[in-house]
């Protein structure tokens, strides 16, 4: 297995993961908030066109994570899961046997893929975030949620590669131009996750097998890729070379699970 950011943080997300063989993958797409146009030329750069894509997975309804899924869904004939809530948030799009609805601990199958969702504290109506497994491999996706639950840690458990929120640092959120009810928002439990947040998840999803970390979501104005790194690599005794960041522009390269 194997996983791509295609995009992230607060003008559009999406995350890509293969699985299987090398000829003939299957491909999972997370997330669709780039624009249409701007997505189908990322997965194609990405070598992975979106007609070979085996499903969708939206978290939530939030513009930059909902943003051309139904589109993206209708033009090539793509099963699409998302939670009822969600579905609900966007209207109620009639999408016919395209669309599927995914719960918290309802495992889906996807080829070799199984994927778990799992519920996470944040404003939207039904909010999932997923873990996806192929045989003993283990990959988190976690992004957009205002604290850490035990829940989220209990899933989250013996992952080999996360994908990781680090929205934040409080101390530049404080003093950044955003409004209070802005810093309220983003700040609050059902917010995005500040980097000390994010190391100390990381902390104790910690574990001898885990090798690739990614910090994902970061806002343009109130986070630094240097602020994160040293951060979350503080929590495992990692060098900050280790830690990945995915950005807005360029995502990541392929990381192996």
């Amino acid at each position: 297995m194997r996983f791509r950011s295609l995009a992230s943080g607060s003008a559009g997300n999406a995350t890509l993961v293969e699985a299987g063989p090398t000829a003939s993958p299957t491909r999972l797409l997370v997330d669709c908030g780039p624009g249409l146009r701007n997505l189908e030329q990322r997965l194609t750069q990405a070598g992975a066109p979106p007609e070979t894509l085996d499903a969708l997975f939206i978290t939530h309804e939030h513009t930059d994570h909902i943003g051309c899924a139904t589109a993206l869904a209708r033009r090539h004939s793509i099963p699409l899961w998302m939670s009822r809530g969600t579905w609900q948030a966007i209207g109620e799009p009639p999408l016919g046997e395209l669309l599927h609805f995914a719960r918290d601990q309802q495992p889906i199958a996807l080829g070799p893929l199984q994927l778990q969702p799992l519920t996470v504290p944040h404003d939207a109506q039904e909010p999932l975030q997923l873990v996806c497994l192929e045989g003993s491999r283990k990959l988190g996706l976690l992004t957009d949620l205002g604290h850490i639950t035990p829940h989220v840690l209990e899933q989250l458990a013996g992952c080999h590669a996360l994908l990781l929120e680090a929205n934040h640092d409080a101390d530049l959120l404080a003093r950044s131009s955003y409004p209070a009810f802005l810093k309220r928002r983003v700040a609050g439990p059902w917010g995005h996750l500040e980097n000390r947040a994010s190391a100390q998840a990381l902390g104790q999803l910690r574990h001898p097998a885990l090798h690739c970390v990614v910090a994902a979501h970061l806002s343009e104005r109130n986070n630094h890729p240097g602020l994160v790194r040293a951060c979350l690599a503080a929590a495992l005794d990692w060098s900050e070379q280790d830690i990945q960041v995915a950005t807005q522009l360029e995502g990541t390269d392929w990381l192996e699970v």
